[in-house]
């Protein structure tokens, strides 16, 4: 297994790439957060682990928090499965 950090940055649509985005604009969500992305990793079935108080190194000065994944599927593969999760929970409402 592989630990794989999530920042709330990697898939948020309103950052460009030196923002810290790592998605595609097609698959990047409006403003996620931290919580939502821990509820979204649930339901693609992964082991995660939540932490509220963390602070993506770029903004040091949020507390935008994080979500530590373990899978064997690549950072790549993790971050679109969960933006697509993110997407179609919105979608839902």
């Amino acid at each position: 297994m592989t630990e794989t950090v999530i920042w709330p940055a990697y898939i948020d649509a309103s950052k460009s790439r030196d923002e810290g985005r790592r998605v595609p604009m097609d698959v990047a969500v409006d403003s996620p957060d931290a919580k939502e992305i821990a509820k979204a990793v649930k339901q693609v079935g992964y082991d995660f682990e939540y932490e509220a108080d963390k602070s993506y190194p770029r903004s040091w000065w949020e507390d935008t928090g994080r979500v530590t994944v373990d899978a064997d599927d690549s950072k790549d593969d993790v971050l679109r499965a969960v933006a697509a999760y993110l997407d179609a929970m919105r979608s839902e409402g």
